[in-house]
C-alpha cells in the first residue's frame, strides 16, 4: 500500500509538471522573441534561444508606448476602483449580513438578481448616462461606480460575515459601542482574508481592462495600459519583437500578483464555495 502510495504521487507530481511546462510554453516564446533581433524574429528553423539577446528591446518598447504616462493611468484607475470596492462592498455586507431592517431579504434578492445581468444590457444606459454629466474621457465613469459596489463582492463579503458569531455584537453593544463601531473595530479585523481576496480579484480585472476604458478614455493623456498596448500593437504590427516586449512589460505586475498572493485565490475559492 505504500509503495502504491509513492507511485500515485509520482504520477501526480509528474503530470502536474507536464501540464506546468505546457501552460508556460507561450510565456517562454514571449521572452525569447522579445529578446530577439527584429531580423531573425520568423526565421526557420526559429531560433528557441537567441544567440544575441537584445535586452534593448524592453527599453525601445518603454520609450514608444510612453510607458510611464500610461502607468501612471493605469494605477489611479487600479488604486481607486480596489479602494470604492473594498469600502462599498464591505459596509453593504456588514449591513445585509448584521443589521436589520424592513425589507433586507427582498432588497438582498434584487443584489442577487443584478448579478446574472449581462454587462452589455447596462454598457449603452451608462455611456449616455456618463455623457449626459461630462464625464466621458475622465476616470469618473471607471472610478465612481466602484464606490456603490459589486454584487458578487458584495455577496461573498456578506457570507463572511455570517459565519462571525453574532455573540461578538452582543458582548460589543453590552459595552456601549454602535453598530458603526462594531463594524470598524471587531467586524473589519475578523474579514481581513475576504477583502484580501477582494483587492487581488479587483486588481487582475481592473489592470486587465480594456472595454472600459475604450468606452470612455479618448485622448491620449488619459489611456491606460490596455489601450496603450492596443494602440502600439497597431503601430508595430510587424515588429513582433518589440510587441512582445511591450506584452511581457504590461503583463509582469499580473503575475507578480499572482505568484505572491496565490493563496488568497484558494482562500477566495474557499470562502466563496467555488470549488472545482
Amino acid at each position: 500500500m505504500k509503495r502504491q502510495k509513492w507511485i500515485m504521487r509520482g504520477i501526480n507530481y509528474s503530470l502536474l509538471a507536464l501540464i506546468s511546462i505546457v501552460l508556460l510554453i507561450p510565456y517562454m516564446v514571449m521572452l525569447t522573441t522579445a529578446l530577439k533581433d527584429s531580423s531573425v524574429v520568423l526565421s526557420l528553423p526559429p531560433q528557441l534561444i537567441p544567440a544575441n539577446p537584445h535586452w534593448s528591446n524592453f527599453i525601445t518598447a518603454l520609450q514608444r508606448m510612453d510607458f510611464f504616462l500610461l502607468l501612471r493611468n493605469t494605477l489611479i484607475h487600479t488604486l481607486s476602483v480596489i479602494i470604492g470596492t473594498l469600502i462599498s462592498c464591505s459596509i453593504i455586507a456588514y449591513g445585509f449580513a448584521r443589521l436589520q431592517f424592513a425589507g433586507k431579504g427582498f432588497w438582498f434578492l434584487v443584489l442577487i438578481v443584478t448579478m446574472i445581468i449581462p454587462g452589455q444590457i447596462t454598457m449603452i444606459p451608462m455611456y449616455i448616462m456618463m455623457r449626459w454629466v461630462g464625464w466621458i474621457d475622465t476616470f469618473y465613469p471607471l472610478i465612481v461606480p466602484a464606490f456603490f459596489g459589486t454584487p458578487f463582492f458584495i455577496f461573498l463579503t456578506r457570507q463572511f460575515f455570517m459565519t462571525i458569531p453574532r455573540e461578538l455584537d452582543d458582548a460589543a453593544t453590552i459595552d456601549g459601542c454602535g453598530p458603526f463601531r462594531i463594524f470598524y473595530k471587531i467586524m473589519l479585523p475578523l474579514v481581513k482574508p475576504v477583502l484580501a481576496t477582494i483587492t487581488i480579484f479587483t486588481f487582475m480585472g481592473i489592470w486587465n481592462d480594456f472595454l472600459g476604458p475604450l468606452i470612455y478614455l479618448q485622448s491620449d493623456k488619459m489611456k491606460t495600459l490596455s489601450l496603450g498596448l492596443y494602440v502600439f500593437q497597431d503601430s508595430h504590427s510587424t515588429e513582433w519583437n518589440l510587441l512582445m516586449a511591450a506584452s511581457l512589460i504590461v503583463m509582469l505586475p499580473c503575475l507578480i500578483v499572482f505568484f505572491f498572493f496565490q493563496r488568497f485565490f484558494i482562500e477566495g475559492a474557499v470562502v466563496s464555495g467555488i470549488k472545482g
